[in-house]
């Protein structure tokens, strides 16, 4: 059934209750009270019964949240301006900001660091407020959950996965880590063999590129380093993606050749497709349970998860098949344990062989695994870009620890302080997801933003967006130098003036019971990849002639302020933050190869 018919039928008697109690109303009143209304009369106060009932119900629930907040001392947190109805307005600028705009333009102009957007006649807080944050994630972790709204958005596409399980299911979410947390201990995540297996391959696709006399999509190579690093960790299968080499650039004569011949690869295909599945989430997430109306007749998302599970699905099938042919340990020797085990998917499938359940672990884990690292990699290799000095004595760290070809190990990558830096400092500015959603389960109170001031009181079942992205850019909270790209900040005085006194100001990797298992193993890898690419190559400059016209940023950006005036390139998000057009480079290869 087409979605939006669905959804009409599904709301049916929501929608057709006002006008049909206001048609029998008129018709007591004229059959029984001797009043009289004219046909045209009739009809108009039927079609405007819903509209009015609905208004009031809405009033009625505005007077009883100024009530309870008024009862606990509390205040509710401030409107925007925006006076359209539903906040259509606000919806249609956020789209078309999102197609045109600046990823933290609104952020930035926020007049209050905690606002009601009132969006499609709901409340929606939005909060950049470390103490807020801190309260939904940590503190008060239980008075909220995703929801059952955004469950039904994300779920056709992550289902009951890790990152989609509703925050009421506390033992699901236990359940998951319990299963993951032990592919992220210490003596897992510092070997290195998959990550160098994997970042050798890259960087000899880039320099093939490159000694063809072609700039490189740098981004398109991080992100296949990073699902085929991923696929070997997590689940024993290397999807070899970069088997089809890299794009050219769309003005070469090569670009449509290689397009035509990467039209068959499942790995490219998919990369495609989950981007663009993303992206219609997103749309979605903006709409809540309204996104119908905007696919009325055909779910736009059922193609792009045809081509995902065209990667997935035969990944689960061998495991389960591997499964099947690993014997169990009698009971008699203890706990039944499977011998041999070796990857996430073999442990997951000795809990279920269930397909379904199955795919949707590997779809959560492949938007941790992929995603964000090809996030962070393409961000810290777009700042080196920008701050040639950084790079330099980035560099210079490097081969004094490592010279131009020994592999790095666990060691070297904790001793690299600087290159941490250079990390930390690219997550503050570019979080890899910079925007996240919960549900208030019940009436909270929220501490107040200024001294003296009242707290805010967060009605139940009220959806609120909070924004990493606002706050680690927030001058207040990271020092009126909190725009510029300086990864000294934490390693100078400043790291104990802003971070160190408050650590929730910079949470790339969330916290609270839901924080990043495999944040360290993201630090290695991302680590691991820098160091090997600046062994091999001593200079890093962006090939804007290369992107296309509409991911360059426009010449008006640099007259504006804020962190705009600094970009060069259009960065954007879906799930995840990415360049848009992708991250064009040329690089100047080491003189010692």
């Amino acid at each position: 059934m087409p979605p939006g018919v669905k959804y009409l039928i599904e709301r049916a008697p929501k929608l057709l209750f006002g006008p049909i109690l206001a048609f029998v109303l008129i018709y007591i009143a004229q059959s029984y009270l001797n009043f009289t209304f004219s046909t045209t009369r009739t009809w108009l106060w039927v079609l405007l019964s819903g509209p009015f009932l609905f208004s009031i119900l809405l009033g009625l629930d505005d007077i009883k949240n100024y009530l309870a907040a008024r009862s606990m001392g509390a205040i509710l947190p401030p409107f925007t301006d925006d006076l359209s109805p539903g906040g259509i307005w606000s919806i249609l600028k956020e789209i078309r900001n999102a197609e045109n705009g600046y990823i933290a333009e609104d952020l930035e102009n926020m007049t209050a660091f905690t606002l009601n957007l009132r969006m499609l006649f709901q409340n929606r807080m939005v909060t950049t407020e470390p103490e807020h944050i801190k309260s939904i994630l940590s503190t008060e972790f239980d008075r909220y959950e995703k929801g059952e709204e955004i469950r039904q958005v994300l779920g056709p596409l992550l289902g009951n996965g890790v990152f989609n399980t509703d925050g009421r299911q506390r033992i699901q979410i236990l359940f998951h880590r319990s299963i993951t947390r032990p592919f992220f201990t210490k003596d897992r995540i510092s070997h290195f063999d998959n990550f160098e297996r994997h970042a050798n391959d890259v960087l000899h696709q880039i320099k093939t590129r490159l000694r063809e006399g072609y700039p490189v999509d740098i981004q398109d190579a991080v992100g296949r380093f990073a699902i085929d690093s991923a696929c070997e960790f997590l689940f024993g299968n290397d999807i070899r993606s970069l088997s089809s080499g890299l794009p050219y650039p769309q003005s070469s004569a090569l670009h449509r050749v290689y397009e035509d011949s990467a039209k068959d690869d499942v790995a490219t295909l998919f990369s495609l497709a989950f981007s663009k599945a993303q992206q219609i989430l997103l749309y979605r997430i903006r709409l809540g349970l309204h996104w119908p109306l905007t696919e009325f007749w055909k779910d736009e998302l059922q193609e792009q998860k045809s081509t995902i599970y065209a990667l997935i699905d035969p990944i689960v099938k061998e495991a389960v098949r591997r499964r099947q042919q690993r014997t169990v340990r009698p009971y008699s020797e203890g706990t039944s344990k499977v011998e041999d085990e070796i990857t996430l998917l073999d442990h997951l499938v000795n809990s279920t062989d269930d397909p379904v359940m199955l795919r949707d672990e590997i779809m959560n884990l492949l938007v941790a695994g992929r995603d964000t690292t090809s996030s962070t990699l393409s961000f810290v290799i777009y700042m080196l870009a920008l701050n040639p000095p950084v790079l330099d004595r980035l560099r210079k760290e490097i081969l004094q620890r490592v010279g131009l070809s020994r592999r790095p190990d666990y060691d070297d990558v904790k001793e690299m302080k600087y290159l941490r830096a250079v990390i930390n400092e690219t997550l503050r500015l570019y979080p890899p997801v910079p925007f996240n959603l919960r549900m208030s389960k019940q009436a909270s109170l929220w501490p107040p933003t200024l001294p003296g001031g009242k707290p805010y009181y967060i009605p139940a079942n009220t959806r609120i967006g909070y924004t990493v992205l606002g706050m680690h850019r927030r001058v207040d909270l990271w020092g009126p130098d909190a725009l510029d790209f300086d990864p000294d900040r934490f390693l100078d005085d400043r790291l104990q003036k802003y971070l160190t006194p408050n650590p929730f100001i910079f949470l790339p990797f969330n916290a609270g019971p839901r924080i990043c298992l495999g944040q360290q193993f993201a630090y290695n890898e991302v680590s691991f990849f820098i160091i090997k690419l600046l062994q091999s190559f001593s200079g890093i400059e962006l090939a804007e002639d290369a992107q296309p016209i509409r991911s360059r940023a426009p010449a008006a950006w640099a007259t504006e302020p804020g962190r705009k005036a600094k970009e060069k390139l259009r960065p954007k998000s879906h799930l995840t933050m990415y360049l848009d057009g992708g991250l064009w480079v040329k690089l100047t290869e080491s003189l010692v190869d």
